[in-house]
């Protein structure tokens, strides 16, 4: 018989002495590869409050109680933050849940209804750059409170299609969201507003083929797709694969939001829906076994490999296709070995998002190389051949289904190093090099003080966590399927995975890729199928504690050289510094105070707990940061540059401050007795 390739590549684990080695970190513990289990708990980090790495305090925005993109952007952008957002929803702990949901609400209160006007930064004059009249149903590129853009913001807006990949991917998130949740208030508030964006898409079908036809710069990571080239110079729609795939993504969760909702009407029009899209998948795919970029309607495929005209790799909906699991199981294997077997698109260990470089751009169209114009029109430096954090924490969910360990660890490594630099840059220039990033370096704008904290780079962390069980959300249920290196033979989880009102701690013994045996609070449950653990959810007790264990052998790995493991964290070199800094000492007095307050306040004060929890933690990781020796990897780590992480860290913390404070005003005008009672402890607790 012959072997499968990449996960279903069955032999033996060499007994050695690193998988007897027992590691205990903060957020996980295990035996085996003390690399491979330190790479898992630093990458819990990002999601708390520390003082050795960038966390999601650095992208909150004190004026909209929410998260921005970072490094003075400004906005919050769906196709910058949908990896991070998607891989982070099972295991983000409140108050950064909550404040995730706040932050795509900046799109689902904004969203088109055939009369608003977007406006970025006040600008909303008919035939300005933002002024487009949204269509109903369809969300955008950037958003702020009140402010967003219904279009691809950069290049020539009016011939830029409306954003439909951006709104599917909307749809996508919030979905997972809810299903988290499992929230009814919340079910019947985003629901009729998901609706409408699935219709909004809907009406670009073409019923012939069922794909997408859609034209220029409506792809997630836009404008890098142009519609195809007229006689007359203009540019015509075609069938964009990124639509039919997240949209699908999207729909697919849509009929299990419906199923919980009871909705029997709406779950078969999705049901309907469901099936002609994902049977009109394989006009999408070479012979190879992977999909194009777009199809054109005289059927010529753009993205075939080997092809003189249009012949590259498209690498976001490929990563997409694997990591939502679009595409089959068949398919997700020859998607990887294309990517395996074309070193070009990942030169620097991150996949590009093509390679080697787009001929059909309308800055470019039927050449390889750019027309004069714009630096980063060049290949590497933006969407045509740049590297994204945000579609990286996709691939790696990818890799993942198909046990490709090696790349995961290439690609968390190489993110970790950069973020101990704190240059968590967007995009990464120079095809992932990131030697001298045209964005971000010397006075460029998108950066504080040499520091750049983008929220694109937090997907690679939260993959790496997320891909290690996959976490399928059902109505009714939630899908595990154990994903552990080989190189771990036991993984214990300390960090609870949402799921409604319940929560649940996970552990593997680690023996391969099928499902032996399963036990929720020390009782044996059926498993129904090798390939998935799965939780009912009637069945799950409030607190649940899951033991999986598998078998069936993962592939022999080669030993990695020790410059290969991951960089370990900064050490304290002195005594923090005891005295705060005058910004800071108020502050931390108040929250002090007010978690005092609120210790026996009812569960209404819940997420305030966690809020004034994580804000005096980044007080105190302001202190220990004074005292550690910071590490540089790709750039020498010089004083100022270490002076710049520490100011970054009081930043952070006075955000936090400053955006309790600005919730108490809310709370205090609120109609709500607990919102009431809750900003009369915040004054009592200034006082």
């Amino acid at each position: 018989m012959k072997a499968l390739p990449i996960l279903f590549t069955i032999s033996a684990l060499a007994a050695s002495a690193a998988e007897s080695q027992k590691f205990v970190g903060k957020y996980c513990e295990g035996t085996g590869s003390i690399d491979d289990l330190r790479r898992i708990d630093y990458s819990f980090a990002f999601f708390h409050v520390n003082p050795d790495l960038p966390n999601v305090s650095m992208l909150y925005q004190q004026d909209w109680d929410s998260f921005e993109e970072g490094a003075n952007w400004g906005h919050w952008w769906i196709q910058n933050s949908y990896g991070f957002s998607y891989a982070a929803t099972p295991l983000l702990p409140e108050p950064w849940f909550s404040t995730l949901q706040r932050s795509w609400d900046l799109f689902w209160d904004n969203q088109g209804d055939g009369k608003r006007m977007g406006q970025i930064d006040g600008s909303a004059e008919p035939g300005a750059v933002w002024g487009h009249i949204g269509p109903d149903g369809c969300l955008g590129d950037a958003a702020a409170p009140g402010r967003i853009a219904y279009k691809q913001g950069d290049g020539p807006q009016d011939m830029h299609d409306w954003f439909y990949e951006a709104t599917a991917a909307g749809v996508v998130m919030q979905a997972e969201i809810l299903l988290a949740s499992r929230d009814p208030e919340k079910l019947a508030h985003y629901l009729p507003k998901m609706r409408r964006a699935c219709d909004f898409i809907e009406k670009t079908r073409n019923p012939k083929n069922n794909l997408f036809l859609v034209g220029p710069a409506c792809n997630l990571l836009a404008p890098s797709y142009a519609g195809v080239l007229q006689p007359d110079g203009t540019y015509g729609k075609a069938y964009l694969t990124g639509v039919s795939i997240t949209y699908l993504a999207a729909v697919d969760r849509m009929v299990e939001l419906f199923k919980l909702t009871g909705d029997a009407a709406q779950q078969a029009e999705y049901e309907r829906r469901q099936q002609i899209t994902r049977e009109s998948l394989p006009q999408l795919l070479t012979p190879a076994g992977y999909f194009v970029k777009f199809l054109a309607p005289d059927g010529t495929k753009h993205g075939v490999l080997g092809q003189e005209k249009f012949g590259y790799l498209e690498g976001v909906a490929n990563a997409d296709a694997m990591a939502m699991r679009v595409a089959d199981d068949a398919t997700a294997r020859s998607i990887y070995q294309t990517i395996r077997n074309f070193p070009d698109i990942r030169p620097f260990d991150f996949l590009l998002n093509n390679a080697p470089g787009l001929d059909d751009t309308y800055w470019n169209w039927g050449v390889r190389e750019p027309l004069p114009g714009p630096e980063f029109h060049a290949f590497g430096e933006w969407v045509n051949g740049g590297s994204w954090g945000t579609v990286e924490g996709r691939a790696i969910l990818g890799y993942y289904r198909v046990g490709a360990f090696e790349d995961i660890r290439r690609s968390a490594d190489r993110a970790m190093k950069w973020a101990r630099e704190f240059r968590m840059d967007a995009p990464f220039s120079g095809r992932g090099e990131n030697a001298n990033n045209p964005w971000s370096d010397g006075k460029a704008r998108f950066q504080v003080g040499g520091v750049s904290v983008m929220v694109d780079n937090f997907a690679i962390p939260a993959a790496t966590v997320r891909g290690l069980f996959d976490y399928e959300y059902r109505a009714d249920r939630m899908i595990l399927r154990p994903r552990i290196p080989g190189t771990i033979t036991q993984y214990t989880q300390k960090i609870p995975v949402r799921f409604g009102k319940k929560t649940i701690l996970v552990s593997c013994e680690n023996g391969g890729p099928k499902i032996k045996s399963l036990k929720v609070n020390g009782m044996e449950v059926k498993v129904a199928s090798q390939d998935a653990a799965v939780l009912n959810y009637d069945e799950l007790p409030e607190q649940a504690k899951v033991e999986i264990v598998t078998e069936g052998g993962w592939p022999q790995e080669p030993a990695l050289p020790p410059a290969a493991a991951t960089p370990a964290a900064n050490t304290v070199a002195a005594a923090p510094q005891s005295e705060l800094p005058e910004s800071l000492r108020k502050p931390h007095a108040v929250l002090k105070k007010m978690e005092e307050l609120l210790a026996n306040e009812p569960e209404s004060a819940d997420f305030d707990r966690a809020f004034v929890r994580e804000a005096l933690a980044a007080i105190e990781a302001w202190r220990t940061r004074t005292a550690m020796e910071p590490q540089g990897f790709f750039r020498p780590m010089t004083i100022g540059r270490r002076d710049s992480i520490i100011a970054f860290y009081e930043r952070a913390a006075l955000a936090m401050f400053h955006g309790q404070s600005n919730r108490m005003i809310r709370y205090a005008a609120s109609a709500d007795p607990a919102k009431k009672r809750i900003a009369e402890l915040f004054q009592q607790a200034g006082n």
